[in-house]
Protein backbone atom coordinates (compact mmCIF):
# COMPACT_ATOMS: atom_id res chain seq x y z
CA UNK A 1 0.00 0.00 0.00
CA UNK A 2 1.44 3.37 -0.94
CA UNK A 3 1.91 6.10 1.61
CA UNK A 4 -0.88 8.32 0.29
CA UNK A 5 -3.53 5.60 0.60
CA UNK A 6 -2.30 4.64 4.07
CA UNK A 7 -2.40 8.29 5.18
CA UNK A 8 -5.92 8.81 3.82
CA UNK A 9 -7.18 5.68 5.57
CA UNK A 10 -5.67 6.87 8.84
CA UNK A 11 -7.33 10.25 8.42
CA UNK A 12 -10.71 8.51 8.30
CA UNK A 13 -9.97 6.37 11.36
CA UNK A 14 -11.80 7.32 14.55
CA UNK A 15 -12.63 5.55 17.79
CA UNK A 16 -15.75 3.36 17.86
CA UNK A 17 -17.34 5.83 20.27
CA UNK A 18 -16.75 8.70 17.85
CA UNK A 19 -18.01 6.67 14.87
CA UNK A 20 -21.37 5.77 16.40
CA UNK A 21 -22.13 9.44 16.99
CA UNK A 22 -23.32 9.31 13.37
CA UNK A 23 -26.39 7.43 14.66
CA UNK A 24 -29.43 9.53 15.61
CA UNK A 25 -32.69 8.63 17.31
CA UNK A 26 -35.11 7.04 14.83
CA UNK A 27 -32.33 5.76 12.58
CA UNK A 28 -32.11 2.32 10.98
CA UNK A 29 -28.69 0.83 11.76
CA UNK A 30 -27.35 -2.30 10.08
CA UNK A 31 -25.15 -4.42 12.39
CA UNK A 32 -24.15 -7.31 10.14
CA UNK A 33 -24.82 -11.00 9.77
CA UNK A 34 -23.41 -14.24 11.24
CA UNK A 35 -19.64 -14.25 10.65
CA UNK A 36 -19.59 -10.60 9.52
CA UNK A 37 -21.10 -8.72 12.45
CA UNK A 38 -19.53 -5.40 13.48
CA UNK A 39 -19.41 -6.18 17.19
CA UNK A 40 -17.05 -3.43 18.28
CA UNK A 41 -19.32 -0.81 16.74
CA UNK A 42 -22.38 -2.56 18.20
CA UNK A 43 -20.77 -2.40 21.64
CA UNK A 44 -20.09 1.32 21.24
CA UNK A 45 -23.67 1.90 20.10
CA UNK A 46 -24.97 0.11 23.20
CA UNK A 47 -23.07 2.68 25.25
CA UNK A 48 -25.37 5.35 23.82
CA UNK A 49 -28.60 3.56 24.81
CA UNK A 50 -29.53 6.20 27.40
CA UNK A 51 -29.43 9.01 24.82
CA UNK A 52 -31.13 7.30 21.86
CA UNK A 53 -34.77 6.44 21.09
CA UNK A 54 -36.39 4.09 18.56
CA UNK A 55 -33.22 2.99 16.77
CA UNK A 56 -34.00 0.00 14.56
CA UNK A 57 -31.18 -2.55 14.54
CA UNK A 58 -31.19 -4.66 11.38
CA UNK A 59 -29.30 -7.88 10.78
CA UNK A 60 -29.58 -11.53 9.83
CA UNK A 61 -28.59 -14.15 12.41
CA UNK A 62 -26.91 -11.26 14.20
CA UNK A 63 -23.94 -12.67 16.09
CA UNK A 64 -23.95 -9.71 18.45
CA UNK A 65 -21.61 -10.69 21.27
CA UNK A 66 -21.38 -7.45 23.27
CA UNK A 67 -22.76 -8.09 26.78
CA UNK A 68 -24.44 -4.67 26.66
CA UNK A 69 -26.40 -5.85 23.59
CA UNK A 70 -27.78 -9.04 25.12
CA UNK A 71 -30.68 -7.39 26.97
CA UNK A 72 -31.68 -4.45 24.84
CA UNK A 73 -33.34 -1.34 26.20
CA UNK A 74 -36.80 -1.26 24.52
CA UNK A 75 -36.89 2.53 24.68
CA UNK A 76 -33.66 2.83 22.71
CA UNK A 77 -33.72 -0.15 20.37
CA UNK A 78 -35.91 -2.41 18.28
CA UNK A 79 -34.92 -5.18 15.83
CA UNK A 80 -35.81 -5.97 12.23
CA UNK A 81 -34.28 -9.05 10.65
CA UNK A 82 -34.46 -11.17 7.51
CA UNK A 83 -33.14 -14.26 9.33
CA UNK A 84 -33.85 -15.01 12.98
CA UNK A 85 -30.87 -16.21 14.98
CA UNK A 86 -30.13 -16.80 18.69
CA UNK A 87 -29.56 -13.09 19.44
CA UNK A 88 -32.81 -12.04 17.79
CA UNK A 89 -34.75 -14.81 19.56
CA UNK A 90 -33.20 -13.87 22.89
CA UNK A 91 -34.49 -10.31 22.57
CA UNK A 92 -37.87 -11.04 21.01
CA UNK A 93 -39.71 -10.70 24.34
CA UNK A 94 -37.74 -7.62 25.40
CA UNK A 95 -37.98 -5.24 22.46
CA UNK A 96 -40.26 -4.73 19.45
CA UNK A 97 -39.07 -7.09 16.72
CA UNK A 98 -40.10 -7.54 13.11
CA UNK A 99 -39.17 -10.09 10.49
CA UNK A 100 -39.20 -10.14 6.70
CA UNK A 101 -39.78 -13.35 4.76
CA UNK A 102 -37.49 -13.24 1.73
CA UNK A 103 -35.80 -15.80 -0.48
CA UNK A 104 -32.08 -15.14 -0.28
CA UNK A 105 -31.96 -14.79 -4.05
CA UNK A 106 -34.13 -11.69 -3.48
CA UNK A 107 -32.28 -10.28 -0.46
CA UNK A 108 -31.53 -7.11 -2.43
CA UNK A 109 -35.19 -6.15 -1.92
CA UNK A 110 -34.70 -6.25 1.85
CA UNK A 111 -31.46 -4.26 1.64
CA UNK A 112 -32.73 -1.53 -0.67
CA UNK A 113 -36.48 -1.32 -0.04
CA UNK A 114 -37.54 -3.00 3.20
CA UNK A 115 -34.77 -1.87 5.55
CA UNK A 116 -32.36 0.54 3.81
CA UNK A 117 -30.04 1.71 6.62
CA UNK A 118 -29.38 5.25 7.66
CA UNK A 119 -26.08 3.98 9.04
CA UNK A 120 -24.38 0.72 8.03
CA UNK A 121 -21.77 -0.96 10.23
CA UNK A 122 -19.69 -3.19 7.93
CA UNK A 123 -16.91 -5.45 9.16
CA UNK A 124 -14.14 -5.74 6.56
CA UNK A 125 -10.72 -7.27 6.07
CA UNK A 126 -7.39 -5.49 6.14
CA UNK A 127 -6.98 -3.23 3.08
CA UNK A 128 -5.00 -4.39 0.06
CA UNK A 129 -2.33 -2.31 -1.68
CA UNK A 130 -5.01 -0.31 -3.51
CA UNK A 131 -7.12 0.45 -0.45
CA UNK A 132 -9.80 -2.14 -1.14
CA UNK A 133 -11.16 -4.28 1.69
CA UNK A 134 -13.12 -7.51 1.40
CA UNK A 135 -16.53 -7.70 3.02
CA UNK A 136 -15.26 -10.60 5.10
CA UNK A 137 -16.53 -14.09 5.87
CA UNK A 138 -20.22 -13.36 5.21
CA UNK A 139 -20.45 -9.85 3.84
CA UNK A 140 -20.00 -10.70 0.16
CA UNK A 141 -23.47 -12.27 0.31
CA UNK A 142 -25.22 -8.87 0.35
CA UNK A 143 -23.14 -6.07 1.89
CA UNK A 144 -22.57 -4.33 -1.44
CA UNK A 145 -26.34 -3.70 -1.53
CA UNK A 146 -26.33 -2.51 2.09
CA UNK A 147 -23.45 -0.15 1.33
CA UNK A 148 -25.21 1.31 -1.71
CA UNK A 149 -28.48 1.79 0.19
CA UNK A 150 -26.95 3.35 3.32
CA UNK A 151 -26.79 7.09 3.95
CA UNK A 152 -23.67 6.66 6.10
CA UNK A 153 -21.12 3.82 6.03
CA UNK A 154 -18.77 2.92 8.87
CA UNK A 155 -16.15 0.27 8.16
CA UNK A 156 -14.81 -1.86 10.99
CA UNK A 157 -11.41 -3.20 9.90
CA UNK A 158 -10.69 -6.58 11.49
CA UNK A 159 -7.45 -8.41 10.77
CA UNK A 160 -9.30 -11.68 11.49
CA UNK A 161 -11.83 -11.10 8.69
CA UNK A 162 -10.79 -13.10 5.60
CA UNK A 163 -10.14 -11.42 2.25
CA UNK A 164 -12.35 -13.26 -0.24
CA UNK A 165 -12.05 -13.36 -4.01
CA UNK A 166 -15.12 -13.07 -6.22
CA UNK A 167 -17.48 -10.33 -7.37
CA UNK A 168 -19.11 -7.49 -5.45
CA UNK A 169 -16.64 -8.60 -2.79
CA UNK A 170 -14.73 -5.37 -2.17
CA UNK A 171 -15.32 -1.92 -0.71
CA UNK A 172 -12.89 0.99 -1.10
CA UNK A 173 -11.83 3.15 1.82
CA UNK A 174 -13.07 6.24 -0.01
CA UNK A 175 -16.65 4.89 0.26
CA UNK A 176 -16.57 5.09 4.06
CA UNK A 177 -17.74 8.03 6.15
CA UNK A 178 -15.66 6.71 9.03
CA UNK A 179 -13.31 3.81 9.73
CA UNK A 180 -12.54 2.06 13.01
CA UNK A 181 -10.11 -0.70 13.80
CA UNK A 182 -11.21 -3.59 15.97
CA UNK A 183 -9.67 -7.00 15.79
CA UNK A 184 -12.10 -9.24 17.64
CA UNK A 185 -12.57 -12.93 16.91
CA UNK A 186 -14.99 -13.96 14.17
CA UNK A 187 -18.04 -15.88 15.37
CA UNK A 188 -17.65 -19.64 14.99
CA UNK A 189 -20.04 -22.59 15.11
CA UNK A 190 -19.15 -26.06 16.37
CA UNK A 191 -19.33 -29.22 14.31
CA UNK A 192 -22.36 -31.06 15.66
CA UNK A 193 -21.80 -34.65 16.79
CA UNK A 194 -22.93 -37.41 14.45
CA UNK A 195 -25.10 -39.95 16.26
CA UNK A 196 -26.48 -43.24 14.91
CA UNK A 197 -29.67 -41.61 13.61
CA UNK A 198 -27.80 -38.93 11.68
CA UNK A 199 -25.41 -41.55 10.35
CA UNK A 200 -28.31 -43.64 9.04
CA UNK A 201 -29.83 -40.61 7.30
CA UNK A 202 -26.42 -39.77 5.88
CA UNK A 203 -26.03 -43.31 4.52
CA UNK A 204 -29.34 -43.02 2.62
CA UNK A 205 -28.20 -39.72 1.13
CA UNK A 206 -24.73 -40.94 0.20
CA UNK A 207 -26.30 -43.70 -1.89
CA UNK A 208 -27.94 -40.99 -4.00
CA UNK A 209 -24.80 -38.91 -4.63
CA UNK A 210 -22.75 -40.00 -7.66
CA UNK A 211 -19.11 -39.25 -8.34
CA UNK A 212 -18.83 -35.91 -10.11
CA UNK A 213 -21.87 -34.43 -8.37
CA UNK A 214 -22.03 -30.75 -7.41
CA UNK A 215 -23.10 -30.14 -3.81
CA UNK A 216 -25.01 -27.66 -1.72
CA UNK A 217 -24.88 -28.41 1.99
CA UNK A 218 -26.88 -26.50 4.57
CA UNK A 219 -26.27 -26.09 8.28
CA UNK A 220 -26.88 -28.68 10.99
CA UNK A 221 -26.26 -32.27 11.94
CA UNK A 222 -27.52 -33.92 8.74
CA UNK A 223 -25.39 -31.71 6.49
CA UNK A 224 -22.42 -32.31 8.78
CA UNK A 225 -22.85 -36.09 8.61
CA UNK A 226 -23.17 -36.06 4.83
CA UNK A 227 -20.26 -33.69 4.37
CA UNK A 228 -17.85 -35.86 6.31
CA UNK A 229 -19.33 -39.01 4.75
CA UNK A 230 -18.32 -38.02 1.21
CA UNK A 231 -14.64 -38.86 1.58
CA UNK A 232 -14.86 -41.92 -0.68
CA UNK A 233 -16.45 -40.00 -3.56
CA UNK A 234 -14.48 -38.62 -6.51
CA UNK A 235 -14.34 -35.36 -8.48
CA UNK A 236 -17.08 -33.55 -6.59
CA UNK A 237 -17.93 -29.90 -7.05
CA UNK A 238 -19.52 -27.36 -4.77
CA UNK A 239 -22.02 -24.58 -5.49
CA UNK A 240 -23.41 -23.63 -2.10
CA UNK A 241 -24.66 -20.76 0.00
CA UNK A 242 -22.36 -21.62 2.87
CA UNK A 243 -18.81 -22.93 3.01
CA UNK A 244 -18.63 -25.40 5.89
CA UNK A 245 -15.71 -27.12 7.57
CA UNK A 246 -16.69 -30.38 5.87
CA UNK A 247 -16.45 -28.72 2.44
CA UNK A 248 -13.00 -27.43 3.34
CA UNK A 249 -11.85 -30.87 4.47
CA UNK A 250 -13.10 -32.41 1.22
CA UNK A 251 -11.23 -29.74 -0.75
CA UNK A 252 -8.05 -30.45 1.21
CA UNK A 253 -8.43 -34.14 0.40
CA UNK A 254 -9.00 -33.47 -3.30
CA UNK A 255 -12.48 -35.01 -3.14
CA UNK A 256 -13.94 -31.63 -4.07
CA UNK A 257 -11.89 -30.41 -7.02
CA UNK A 258 -14.67 -28.75 -9.07
CA UNK A 259 -13.36 -30.35 -12.28
CA UNK A 260 -16.79 -31.34 -13.56
CA UNK A 261 -18.64 -28.13 -12.72
CA UNK A 262 -20.28 -26.13 -15.50
CA UNK A 263 -20.74 -22.83 -13.64
CA UNK A 264 -17.31 -21.44 -12.76
CA UNK A 265 -15.44 -24.73 -13.28
CA UNK A 266 -12.50 -25.21 -10.96
CA UNK A 267 -13.99 -22.95 -8.29
CA UNK A 268 -16.06 -23.57 -5.18
CA UNK A 269 -18.84 -21.02 -5.62
CA UNK A 270 -20.41 -19.69 -2.42
CA UNK A 271 -21.98 -16.66 -0.75
CA UNK A 272 -20.38 -16.93 2.69
CA UNK A 273 -18.30 -18.94 5.18
CA UNK A 274 -19.50 -19.87 8.66
CA UNK A 275 -17.54 -22.38 10.69
CA UNK A 276 -14.27 -22.65 12.58
CA UNK A 277 -11.27 -20.31 12.80
CA UNK A 278 -9.49 -22.76 10.49
CA UNK A 279 -12.27 -22.30 7.92
CA UNK A 280 -11.78 -18.53 7.89
CA UNK A 281 -8.03 -18.95 7.47
CA UNK A 282 -8.56 -21.42 4.62
CA UNK A 283 -10.76 -19.13 2.53
CA UNK A 284 -8.54 -16.09 3.09
CA UNK A 285 -6.88 -15.07 -0.22
CA UNK A 286 -7.72 -18.53 -1.59
CA UNK A 287 -8.12 -18.54 -5.40
CA UNK A 288 -9.97 -21.88 -5.32
CA UNK A 289 -13.08 -20.01 -4.12
CA UNK A 290 -15.33 -17.55 -5.91
CA UNK A 291 -17.71 -15.67 -3.61
CA UNK A 292 -20.74 -13.80 -4.96
CA UNK A 293 -23.92 -12.21 -3.58
CA UNK A 294 -26.99 -14.32 -2.81
CA UNK A 295 -28.91 -13.10 -5.88
CA UNK A 296 -26.23 -14.70 -8.06
CA UNK A 297 -25.33 -17.81 -6.04
CA UNK A 298 -28.96 -18.62 -5.17
CA UNK A 299 -30.40 -17.95 -8.60
CA UNK A 300 -31.97 -21.30 -9.60
CA UNK A 301 -30.88 -20.73 -13.22
CA UNK A 302 -27.23 -20.51 -12.12
CA UNK A 303 -27.59 -23.46 -9.75
CA UNK A 304 -29.06 -25.55 -12.57
CA UNK A 305 -26.08 -24.89 -14.83
CA UNK A 306 -24.19 -27.50 -12.80
CA UNK A 307 -24.96 -31.07 -13.88
CA UNK A 308 -25.83 -33.56 -11.11
CA UNK A 309 -26.56 -30.77 -8.67
CA UNK A 310 -27.36 -32.14 -5.21
CA UNK A 311 -29.17 -29.95 -2.68
CA UNK A 312 -29.51 -31.12 0.93
CA UNK A 313 -31.59 -29.15 3.43
CA UNK A 314 -33.52 -29.85 6.60
CA UNK A 315 -36.81 -28.88 8.25
CA UNK A 316 -38.64 -28.40 11.52
CA UNK A 317 -41.64 -30.42 10.38
CA UNK A 318 -43.19 -31.97 7.25
CA UNK A 319 -46.85 -32.79 6.80
CA UNK A 320 -48.26 -35.90 5.14
CA UNK A 321 -48.73 -34.11 1.82
CA UNK A 322 -45.06 -33.11 1.76
CA UNK A 323 -45.36 -29.47 2.80
CA UNK A 324 -42.09 -28.47 4.45
CA UNK A 325 -41.92 -26.11 7.42
CA UNK A 326 -38.35 -24.99 8.07
CA UNK A 327 -38.60 -21.55 9.62
CA UNK A 328 -41.92 -20.72 11.35
CA UNK A 329 -43.68 -23.38 13.40
CA UNK A 330 -47.03 -22.59 14.97
CA UNK A 331 -46.56 -18.89 14.32
CA UNK A 332 -43.20 -18.73 16.13
CA UNK A 333 -40.42 -17.52 13.84
CA UNK A 334 -37.39 -19.71 14.42
CA UNK A 335 -35.04 -18.98 11.51
CA UNK A 336 -35.92 -17.86 7.96
CA UNK A 337 -37.10 -18.81 4.52
CA UNK A 338 -33.45 -18.49 3.55
CA UNK A 339 -32.27 -20.17 0.39
CA UNK A 340 -33.98 -23.54 0.75
CA UNK A 341 -36.46 -23.13 -2.08
CA UNK A 342 -33.80 -21.51 -4.28
CA UNK A 343 -31.74 -24.70 -4.15
CA UNK A 344 -34.70 -27.10 -4.14
CA UNK A 345 -35.76 -25.66 -7.49
CA UNK A 346 -32.28 -25.13 -8.91
CA UNK A 347 -31.15 -28.68 -8.17
CA UNK A 348 -34.21 -30.20 -9.85
CA UNK A 349 -33.69 -28.00 -12.91
CA UNK A 350 -30.16 -29.39 -13.20
CA UNK A 351 -29.37 -32.27 -15.56
CA UNK A 352 -29.27 -35.29 -13.25
CA UNK A 353 -29.89 -33.09 -10.22
CA UNK A 354 -31.77 -34.01 -7.04
CA UNK A 355 -33.01 -32.10 -4.01
CA UNK A 356 -33.40 -33.63 -0.57
CA UNK A 357 -35.18 -32.56 2.61
CA UNK A 358 -33.62 -34.65 5.37
CA UNK A 359 -34.87 -34.76 8.97
CA UNK A 360 -34.78 -36.98 12.00
CA UNK A 361 -38.22 -38.54 12.35
CA UNK A 362 -38.68 -37.25 15.90
CA UNK A 363 -37.69 -34.34 18.10
CA UNK A 364 -37.54 -34.32 21.89
CA UNK A 365 -39.47 -31.32 23.20
CA UNK A 366 -38.83 -30.10 26.74
CA UNK A 367 -42.52 -29.32 27.13
CA UNK A 368 -44.21 -32.13 25.22
CA UNK A 369 -41.64 -34.95 25.21
CA UNK A 370 -40.98 -37.03 22.10
CA UNK A 371 -42.78 -35.57 19.08
CA UNK A 372 -43.02 -36.68 15.45
CA UNK A 373 -41.59 -34.32 12.85
CA UNK A 374 -43.93 -36.00 10.35
CA UNK A 375 -47.40 -34.63 11.09
CA UNK A 376 -50.85 -34.85 9.57
CA UNK A 377 -51.24 -31.07 9.59
CA UNK A 378 -48.74 -28.34 10.35
CA UNK A 379 -49.70 -26.44 13.53
CA UNK A 380 -51.95 -23.43 13.14
CA UNK A 381 -49.94 -20.38 12.13
CA UNK A 382 -47.04 -22.32 10.62
CA UNK A 383 -45.44 -21.12 7.40
CA UNK A 384 -44.75 -23.41 4.47
CA UNK A 385 -41.13 -22.91 3.45
CA UNK A 386 -41.15 -25.33 0.53
CA UNK A 387 -44.50 -26.19 -1.13
CA UNK A 388 -45.49 -29.81 -1.65
CA UNK A 389 -45.31 -29.39 -5.41
CA UNK A 390 -41.62 -28.44 -5.17
CA UNK A 391 -40.51 -31.19 -2.79
CA UNK A 392 -38.62 -34.09 -4.34
CA UNK A 393 -36.86 -36.49 -1.97
CA UNK A 394 -37.67 -36.70 1.73
CA UNK A 395 -35.27 -38.62 3.97
CA UNK A 396 -35.46 -39.82 7.57
CA UNK A 397 -33.67 -42.63 9.36
CA UNK A 398 -36.46 -44.89 8.03
CA UNK A 399 -35.87 -44.35 4.35
CA UNK A 400 -35.50 -42.08 1.35
CA UNK A 401 -38.53 -41.49 -0.90
CA UNK A 402 -39.01 -39.47 -4.08
CA UNK A 403 -42.42 -37.84 -3.58
CA UNK A 404 -42.45 -36.12 -6.95
CA UNK A 405 -44.07 -38.88 -9.07
CA UNK A 406 -46.49 -40.06 -6.37
CA UNK A 407 -50.21 -39.44 -6.20
CA UNK A 408 -51.36 -37.65 -3.06
CA UNK A 409 -52.58 -40.81 -1.34
CA UNK A 410 -49.32 -42.57 -2.12
CA UNK A 411 -47.43 -39.55 -0.83
CA UNK A 412 -49.33 -39.81 2.43
CA UNK A 413 -48.52 -43.52 2.71
CA UNK A 414 -44.86 -42.84 1.94
CA UNK A 415 -44.64 -40.08 4.55
CA UNK A 416 -46.22 -42.31 7.19
CA UNK A 417 -43.60 -44.96 6.44
CA UNK A 418 -40.86 -42.34 6.94
CA UNK A 419 -42.23 -41.54 10.41
CA UNK A 420 -41.11 -43.25 13.60
CA UNK A 421 -43.00 -46.56 14.00
CA UNK A 422 -44.52 -45.42 17.30
CA UNK A 423 -46.37 -42.61 15.49
CA UNK A 424 -47.49 -44.47 12.37
CA UNK A 425 -50.82 -45.81 13.73
CA UNK A 426 -51.85 -42.35 14.92
CA UNK A 427 -50.81 -40.73 11.63
CA UNK A 428 -52.72 -43.37 9.67
CA UNK A 429 -55.89 -42.81 11.68
CA UNK A 430 -55.58 -39.01 11.45
CA UNK A 431 -55.00 -39.25 7.69
CA UNK A 432 -58.22 -41.25 7.30
CA UNK A 433 -60.17 -38.76 9.40
CA UNK A 434 -58.79 -35.90 7.33
CA UNK A 435 -59.80 -37.60 4.09
CA UNK A 436 -56.16 -38.05 2.98
CA UNK A 437 -56.52 -41.84 2.81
Amino acid sequence: MNGTIQKEIQEKCVTPEEAVKLVKSGDVVYLGTTSSTANILARALAGRADELENVTLTCGIGNVTAPEMQELDPRAFRISTYFMGPWERKNRNRVPIDYTSVHLRQVEIWCRQTMPPDVAFLEVSLPDENGYMSYGANGVSHHSYIKDAAKKVILQINRNAPYLYGEQNLVHYTEADAIVEGHDEIATIPNLPIDDTLQTISDFLLEQIPDGACLQLGIGGVANAVGYGLKKKNDLGSHTEMVTDSIIELMNMGVINNKQKNFFPGKTVAAFTYGSKEAYRFVDHNPDFYFMPFPVVNNPVNIAKNDNMISINTALSIDLMGQVCSDNLGGLQYSATGGQLDFVRGAQMSKGGKSFIAVTSTVNSKRAGLQSRIVTHLPLGSAVTTPRSDVQYVVTEYGCVNLKPLTMKNRVRAMINLAHPDFRPQLTEEAKQAGLL
